[in-house]
C-alpha cells in the first residue's frame, strides 16, 4: 500500500498554529493540495503569505463555529482544487473548568469549538466526497481525521470540559465511521498527549516545574514536537490505511500506560 498523498486535496483546520500548521506544511511538502483554514487571518498570512494562484496551498480565514463559514470553506476548496479527499479536524481549544461553578461556560465553549465544528465540517465534506464518488465504483473515496486527547480517559477536574469534548470527539469518530463506511469514506482519530503547541510552550516557559512534571510522567521523557504527529496523519490520509476506520490511534509517548498522570494532557 502507498503512503503517498501527492495530488490529494486536504482541508486542515487550525492551520495557523501548532499541530495544524505542522500538518498543513507536511502535507503540502508531500505534494498534496492543502486548504489551510483558521480563524486568525493575520497569522495565516504570516505563515503562508499570499499563496500564488498556481500553488498547492490556499488559505481560508473564518469562524468555523458558523455553518455558513463551513459551507464557504468547502466551496472555496472546490473552487481552488476541484475536489476534497481528506479532512483533518485539527482545530481545538483548551480552557480550564471550575466543575462546581454553575456560571462556568467552558464545557459548552469546548463542545462548540472542539466537537461541533469537527462534526459539522465532517458532514459537509462527507456529502461532497459522496458526490465526487458517484462515478467511482471502487476504492477509497475519502478520509476524515479527527484530533482528540488522552484527557478523554485520564480525567482531571480542572480540565473537565476539555476531557468531555475529547471523549465526545472519539465517540463521534466511531459513529461517523459506521455511518460513512458504506460510502467508502473512512473516519479515524488521533489521541495525543503533551505536544509543544503555542499555548503549551507559553505555559511551560512560565513554569519550569510544570515542564518537568510532564516529562517525568511521560515514559519517553519528553514533550513531542508538533511535526511528530504528521506521519500519523499522512498514514490515515493515504491508501496505506485503506482498511482502517473508526479507530483512535494514541500518540502520547507512553503516558496513557500509566495509572496516574498528574501533568495536564495537552
Amino acid at each position: 500500500m502507498s503512503f503517498a498523498v501527492k495530488g490529494k486535496t486536504v482541508i486542515v483546520t487550525g492551520a495557523a498554529n501548532g499541530i495544524g500548521l505542522a500538518v498543513a506544511r507536511h502535507m503540502a511538502d508531500k505534494g498534496a493540495n492543502v486548504m489551510c483554514a483558521d480563524a486568525h487571518e493575520k497569522k495565516l498570512v504570516e505563515e503562508f503569505g499570499t499563496a500564488p494562484e498556481d500553488g498547492n496551498i490556499r488559505t481560508f480565514a473564518g469562524d468555523l463555529r458558523q455553518r455558513l463559514t463551513i459551507a464557504n470553506l468547502v466551496s472555496a476548496t472546490i473552487d481552488a482544487f476541484d475536489q476534497v479527499d481528506v479532512l483533518v479536524n485539527a482545530s481545538r481549544q483548551i480552557l480550564p473548568t471550575d466543575a462546581l461553578d454553575v456560571e462556568d461556560t467552558s464545557v459548552q465553549s469546548l463542545l462548540d469549538q472542539n466537537l461541533m465544528t469537527a462534526l459539522h465540517l465532517s458532514q459537509y465534506v462527507a456529502k461532497r466526497m459522496m458526490k465526487q464518488a458517484e462515478a467511482q465504483t471502487e476504492g477509497q473515496v475519502g478520509s476524515i481525521i479527527n484530533f482528540s486527547s488522552i484527557a478523554a480517559q485520564q480525567i482531571q477536574p480542572e480540565l473537565m470540559g476539555y476531557s468531555i469534548a475529547a471523549g465526545a470527539v472519539q465517540q463521534m469518530t466511531r459513529s461517523m465511521a459506521l455511518t460513512l463506511a458504506p460510502h467508502r469514506i473512512r473516519v479515524n482519530a488521533i489521541s495525543f498527549g503533551s505536544v509543544m503547541s503555542g499555548s503549551l510552550r507559553a505555559s511551560v516557559a512560565e513554569n519550569r516545574e510544570w515542564r518537568e512534571d510532564i516529562r517525568s510522567h511521560t515514559p519517553l521523557g519528553r514533550i513531542a514536537a508538533p511535526n511528530e504527529l504528521c506521519d500519523t496523519v499522512q498514514y490515515l490520509a493515504a491508501d496505506s490505511s485503506s482498511f482502517m476506520t473508526g479507530e483512535v490511534l494514541v500518540v502520547d509517548g507512553g503516558r496513557s500506560l500509566l495509572d496516574v498522570v498528574k501533568a495536564p494532557a495537552h
